[in-house]
């Protein structure tokens, strides 16, 4: 896919992946229409891509917000004229067991995490349809092909939009609209630091585990937003970002069933 003078929408653009990937495309020559909850970050971001001398547009935008996300397709249109490239990078962590986490919680975490990237590829899929070259890109995470334990609301949304994203991808087989999966490794954002813990959960426990996640938290978010555009560059229908998700992966295959007894002593270490 040749990204210059194409229009990429990225969601979670305010920091992080979503960040780094806006500013791997819009030294590309690709436009970008960006849009995060956080407004603060959105302008940060906005400011550092328009230094690349492409069109840059921001959006505040909470993708669990219905009416926000049917409404967004006319702001970048107006803003842009077209959209080639989807981005739904959006995303939330939730500390705890299935035991521990509220329901309320677990909501919370799937409107977001998987109702968000339905959302807003049912927004964008008929701007996306009318383009000559395009490409859906789905943010799942590692935890989409592994589930370790703590970690059930986070995986079940993260295997969601895996499973979302491939059947997707075989429905439009044959059209000019792509789809790709992305499963980020360690990448260093603030997305543990950020984890909602659960309401009455033991705060030092809490605290070790997510100091646990924070240590393998290690590949710069710059060199992950390069991986994915050159992935999306490529047509790859799996994106694996991190040399560890390249090994999960792996050792996920070897052992599709087993694969936590040969992964815990090295990620608890």
């Amino acid at each position: 896919m040749n990204l210059k003078n194409r229009v990429a929408v990225i969601t979670g653009a305010g920091s992080g992946i979503g960040r780094a990937t806006a500013l791997s495309l819009a030294r590309r020559g690709c436009h970008v229409a960006m849009a995060d909850i956080d407004g603060a970050g959105l302008e940060q971001t906005q400011a550092l891509a328009s230094a690349a001398g492409v069109r840059v547009s921001a959006h505040p935008l909470d993708v669990a917000n219905r009416e926000a996300v049917a409404a967004l397709p006319a702001a970048v249109l107006q803003e842009h004229g077209r959209a080639d490239l989807l981005v739904n990078n959006a995303g939330v962590a939730l500390a705890g067991s299935f035991d521990q986490v509220s329901e309320a919680d677990f909501d919370w975490l799937m409107e977001i995490n998987f109702h968000g990237v339905v959302r807003m590829t049912r927004a964008f899929l008929p701007l996306l349809r009318a383009s000559d070259d395009a490409c859906i890109v789905n943010v799942s995470s590692v935890f989409g092909l592994i589930s370790p334990p703590g970690q059930c609301a986070y995986s079940a949304s993260k295997f969601a939009v895996r499973g979302f994203s491939n059947a997707l991808r075989h429905e439009l087989a044959g059209t000019s609209v792509g789809v790709s999966v992305v499963h980020p490794g360690g990448v260093a954002t603030a997305i543990a630091r950020r984890a909602r813990v659960p309401v009455g959960a033991d705060a030092d426990e809490m605290c070790r585990r997510l100091s646990l996640v924070e240590k393998l938290l290690r590949l710069p978010p710059e060199q992950a937003g390069e991986i994915i555009v050159r992935g999306v560059e490529k047509c790859r229908a799996r994106i694996l970002v991190g040399r560890d998700a390249l090994i999960i992966a792996l050792i996920e295959r070897l052992f599709p069933v087993s694969y936590w007894r040969v992964l815990a002593p090295r990620l608890e270490s």
